[in-house]
C-alpha cells in the first residue's frame, strides 16, 4: 500500500446525512461507475468525475485543490446456471428488491492526484471517509427514495363505514367470485361481505366485472382486494363513490365483521399502485407497430433515450423535443470547449444542460445494454440503458411545490417552466461567453389583440410577447357502439368507450383566432360590449401549440382521447396574421379618471367564486371568470378559464374602473417593490416598467424583465432620457416588429400522452430526424420512450392524440 502526505494532512471527513455525494455519475459527463475506467470521487467535497479520457475528476482535484479522490469501478455479476438446467420458477409473487452487493463487483482505489500516487492505504481519516462515501446514499438514491410515491388518504365513506351484522364467510367462499369461478382479482364489499371480481386489468389479469356490478346495483362504496392483503394491514382499497383508490383506517376491525384475520395473510398478488409502476417502466403500447411487430430499436448521437427516474417521462420527452432543435443542440452542444470552473457543477443550470446535451447528441452512451445482450434468458431486444439526468431534474424543480417531486406531473407546464428558467440562467453564461443566444428567443413572439368597441367603432390594440399557444380542442362525443371496451383497473367505466368526432388543428386555431364579445366599458361612448381578436404580429421559428382536450366532469378536468388531424406537410398561418391598425380606424382616447360606479357595479357570485376557488384556481382568475361568463354558473366559468389560461393578462386583477379600455393604467406603483427589484441589480424605470407590464405582481415582474433585458424602462417622475436614445429605443422595437417572412410551418415533434389526466398515465415524444442510414438525407419519425429509442412508423396516429405540437418555421 501507498502512502502520501496528503492523506494524513488533509481536513477531510465522512459525508454527513445533508451532504450530497455524488459516485455514480460524473457532474459534467454520463461516464459512471460502470464505466471502464471507473468515477473518481473527491475525499473533500464528494464532486464525482470521470477518469476516461475526459478526466474530469483530476480537473476537478486541479481546480478545487482537493488531492484526494477514491476510484469507483462497478461490473455487473453474471450469475451462472449449470449447464441444462432450467431457469427457476416463481412459485408465488415475491417482491425482492436486489441489493447492490447482490448485482454488482464493486472495487476502489485511492489516489492522490497531486503527488501521482495510486493504492493509498484506506486507514485512518481517509479509510473512513471512503467507508462513509460508499454508505452514503447517493444524491440520485436520495431523489428516488421518493420515486412513485402516492398520496392516499381516506374518505368519508371510508371513515364512516356502516357494515351489516357480522357473519363467518367461509374460506372456501373466499377462493372465487361470488358469480363466477375466477380465483384472483377478487374484491370484497366491506359494507355487506359480497365478493366479486375486477374488471380485466393491464398485464392480462383477468376480470368479469362482477364487483363493479355489485356495487352499482346495492350502492355499497368500498371494497378491498383480497390478494393485496399484508399481515401489517395494508391492502388495496377502493371508494366507488370516490372513484378514487383510498385508505381504510378500520381495516382490520371491519375486515374481522366477516370473521376475517389478517394476522397470517401473505400477499398474493400486485397492489394497484404496483401495476402502475410496472405500466410504466414496461409501457408496450408505442414499442410495437399495428401487425403486433417490435419497433427497431435505433442508436448514435442524436438517439440516446433517458432513464425513468421514477414518473419522469413528462420531463424525458420534453428535453428529447427540445435538444433536437437546432438552438438548443448549437447552445449546449459545445464539445471543444472545456467547462469554466465551477465549484459546485451539479447544481449549475448551465453546466447540466450542457452536460445533457452531451449525453443526447454526442453519441457516447448510446448502445445496446450489454448486461441485456449478455444474458442467456431474455428475447428482449438490446434497448440501451439511457441517462439519468437526476442533477438536471434536481435542478428544474428546486423551489417548485410540482416539479419538486416525484409524481407525474403537466409535460407543458414542466415546458413552461423550463423555458423560464433557461432564460434565467442567460445572464450567468454570458459572463463566460459574451457571443451566445438564448435558445428560447426561438420560441418568441408577439401577438396583437384588437378590442373594438360594438357601439361607437373605436379601437385598441395591444401587444403581448408569448412564447406558446394554448387552444382548446373542441369536445364533441360520436354515437355510442354496442362493443365498450374495457378499461383498466377498477374505475367507474361510465365513460368508457366514449370516441369524439375528430378535428383539425386549422379548426382550433380558427377558433382561438376568432372574434368574441366580452364585457368591457368603452371610455369613449361609455357603453358596454367589446368585440376582441387576437393574431399573431410577428411569427416565432418555433412554434409549440398545447392542445387541450379537458372538460369538466364532477369537478374535475378529465383529459379526452379528441383526435387532432395535422398532416405532415406545410401549414400555412399566414390567415392568423395581425394586418395591424387600418385607415379609418380611429382609437380610444386615454381615460386616466376612476370609474367607481362601473368598478361597484360587480360583485362575483360568492358560491360560484368558492366553488372555483376550492378547484385551485386564483381568486383574480375566478372574478375574472365570472365576470366574463354573466356571474352565475361556476362550471361555465371554470370551461372559460380552461379556454383562457395563456391569456397574457389573465393574473392582471379586474380593473372596471380606471383603466377602462382607453389605455394602460397610470397609477403609483409600489415604491418598497422597486425597491426590491434594485436590490436584484435592475434599475429603477426598468422595475417600474415590469410592475406596470405585470399588474404589480413581482414574480411576474422578473420574469419580464428577464425576457425584456433591452427594455428602457419607465422613467415616469425620474429625469427623462434624452430624446435620441428614446427615439433608437422606438426605432428598434418597430423593428422588432416587422415580420414579412411566409408564416409557413413544418411538424418537427409531438409530445404524446396517453391517460385521462395529465398527472398520471405516460408520456412520449416523437421527433423527425434524419435517420443514420439514409445516404440521402432521409427523414422519419423516431419513437423517444423513455430509454428506449426506436423507429416510430406510428408516429401519423399518434400525433392525433398529441398533446404539445412543435412546429418550425420555412425559410
Amino acid at each position: 500500500m501507498s502512502t502520501c502526505p496528503h492523506a494524513t494532512s488533509a481536513n477531510i471527513h465522512p459525508p454527513r446525512p445533508s451532504d450530497s455525494v455524488y459516485r455514480e455519475d460524473c457532474t459534467l459527463c454520463f461516464d459512471s461507475v460502470d464505466h471502464p475506467a471507473g468515477l473518481d470521487v473527491c475525499l473533500h467535497c464528494y464532486n464525482g468525475g470521470c477518469s476516461s479520457e475526459r478526466v474530469h475528476g483530476r480537473i476537478h482535484a486541479q481546480q478545487a485543490q482537493h488531492p484526494l479522490a477514491v476510484n469507483i469501478k462497478r461490473t455487473r455479476k453474471r450469475k451462472q446456471r449449470p449447464e441444462g438446467e432450467p431457469p427457476e420458477k416463481i412459485s408465488k409473487l415475491a417482491i425482492h428488491a436486489e441489493t447492490e452487493e447482490e448485482r454488482y463487483d464493486v472495487q476502489t482505489d485511492v489516489h492522490c492526484f497531486e503527488c501521482g500516487v495510486e493504492g493509498i492505504e484506506g486507514k485512518g481519516k481517509v479509510g473512513e471517509t471512503v467507508d462513509g462515501i460508499m454508505k452514503a446514499n447517493t444524491f440520485a438514491k436520495q431523489e428516488e427514495v421518493k420515486a412513485w410515491e402516492q398520496e392516499i388518504t381516506a374518505c368519508e365513506h371510508t371513515l364512516c363505514l356502516e357494515q351489516e351484522p357480522s357473519r363467518d364467510i367461509p374460506s372456501g367462499d373466499l377462493g372465487h367470485c361470488s358469480q363466477c369461478e375466477l380465483k384472483e382479482n377478487l374484491w370484497l364489499c366491506l359494507t355487506c361481505g359480497n365478493l366479486g371480481c375486477g374488471r380485466q386489468q393491464w398485464g392480462g389479469l383477468g376480470g368479469n366485472g362482477h364487483g363493479v356490478g355489485h356495487t352499482k346495483t346495492s350502492g355499497h362504496p368500498v371494497a378491498v382486494k383480497l390478494g393485496s392483503l399484508t399481515a401489517d394491514g395494508s391492502a388495496d382499497i377502493y371508494c366507488y363513490s370516490c372513484d378514487e383508490e383510498r385508505v381504510d383506517p378500520e381495516l382490520v376491525p371491519h375486515l374481522k365483521n366477516w370473521a376475517i384475520d389478517i394476522a397470517d395473510r401473505v400477499k398474493t398478488e400486485k397492489s394497484m399502485t404496483e401495476m402502475n409502476i410496472e405500466q410504466n417502466l414496461t409501457w408496450e403500447f408505442s414499442m410495437a407497430d399495428e401487425h403486433g411487430n417490435r419497433m427497431e430499436p435505433m442508436f448514435g448521437g442524436g438517439f440516446t433515450g433517458l432513464k425513468n427516474l421514477g414518473n419522469s417521462c413528462y420531463l424525458n420527452s420534453i428535453l428529447q423535443s427540445l435538444f433536437a432543435m437546432p438552438e438548443f443542440a448549437g447552445r449546449y452542444y459545445r464539445p471543444d470547449e472545456p467547462v469554466p470552473p465551477i465549484s459546485k457543477p451539479a447544481e449549475d443550470l448551465e453546466v447540466q444542460l450542457r452536460k445533457l446535451a452531451d449525453g443526447l447528441l454526442s453519441g457516447r452512451y448510446s448502445k445496446p445494454d450489454s448486461d441485456v445482450q449478455a444474458s442467456e434468458d431474455t428475447e428482449e431486444i438490446p434497448w440501451q440503458r439511457g441517462l439519468a439526468p437526476a442533477m438536471l431534474k434536481h435542478l428544474v424543480g428546486r423551489g417548485h411545490a410540482e416539479f419538486s417531486t416525484m409524481r407525474q406531473q403537466d409535460s407543458f407546464e414542466l415546458l413552461l417552466h423550463l423555458l423560464k428558467l433557461i432564460t434565467r440562467s442567460q445572464a450567468g453564461a454570458r459572463s463566460q461567453h459574451k457571443d451566445i443566444a438564448d435558445p428560447v428567443e426561438a420560441f418568441r413572439f408577439v401577438m396583437e389583440q384588437k378590442l373594438q368597441c360594438l357601439h361607437c367603432g373605436k379601437v385598441k390594440y395591444r401587444q403581448d410577447e408569448m412564447e406558446n399557444l394554448s387552444v382548446a380542442v373542441p369536445i364533441k362525443r360520436l354515437p355510442k357502439s354496442d362493443d365498450v371496451a374495457m378499461t383498466n383497473g377498477d374505475k367507474d367505466d361510465k365513460k368508457a368507450g366514449d370516441e369524439f368526432e375528430p378535428v383539425t388543428l386549422k379548426q382550433c386555431l380558427d377558433d382561438f383566432t376568432a372574434p368574441e364579445t366580452v364585457e368591457l366599458t368603452c371610455s369613449a361612448c361609455k357603453q358596454s360590449g367589446f368585440s376582441k381578436q387576437s393574431l399573431f404580429k410577428t411569427f416565432p421559428n418555433i412554434l409549440a401549440i398545447n392542445a387541450r382536450r379537458f372538460e369538466i366532469v364532477n369537478w374535475v378536468p378529465t383529459k379526452q382521447d379528441v383526435p387532432v388531424i395535422v398532416d405532415d406537410t406545410t401549414f400555412d398561418l399566414e390567415a392568423y396574421r395581425s394586418k395591424g391598425k387600418q385607415s379609418g380606424e380611429e382609437e380610444l382616447p386615454d381615460d386616466q379618471e376612476a370609474s367607481s360606479s362601473a368598478a361597484a357595479a360587480f360583485a362575483p357570485n360568492e358560491t360560484a367564486l368558492e366553488m372555483l376557488m376550492s378547484m385551485g384556481f386564483p381568486r383574480v382568475r375566478c372574478e375574472k371568470a365570472l365576470h366574463a361568463t354573466g356571474n352565475a354558473d361556476a362550471e361555465v366559468a371554470a370551461a372559460w378559464l380552461f379556454e383562457h389560461m395563456e391569456d397574457a393578462d389573465i393574473d392582471t386583477p379586474l380593473d372596471l374602473g380606471g383603466s377602462s379600455i382607453g389605455g394602460v393604467a397610470s397609477s403609483a406603483v409600489d415604491p418598497e417593490k422597486i425597491e426590491n427589484l434594485g436590490n436584484m441589480g435592475f434599475s429603477a424605470p426598468q422595475a417600474r416598467q415590469a410592475l406596470k407590464e405585470t399588474g404589480g405582481d413581482m414574480e411576474r415582474a422578473v420574469d419580464w424583465l428577464f425576457s425584456h433585458p433591452d427594455a428602457m424602462g419607465d422613467f415616469g417622475d425620474d429625469e427623462q432620457q434624452p430624446s435620441s436614445t428614446t427615439n433608437a429605443s422606438a426605432s428598434a422595437a418597430a423593428g422588432a416588429m416587422e415580420d414579412s417572412k411566409p408564416a409557413k410551418y413544418g411538424l418537427r415533434s409531438i409530445v404524446c400522452h396517453k391517460g385521462s389526466s395529465i398527472h398520471a398515465g405516460h408520456y412520449v415524444a416523437f421527433v423527425k430526424k434524419t435517420l443514420p442510414e439514409s445516404a440521402e438525407g432521409r427523414e422519419g419519425w423516431v419513437l423517444f420512450n423513455d430509454e428506449k429509442v426506436a423507429l416510430g412508423k406510428d408516429a401519423e396516429e399518434m400525433s392525433k392524440f398529441a398533446y404539445i405540437y412543435f412546429f418550425r418555421r420555412e425559410i
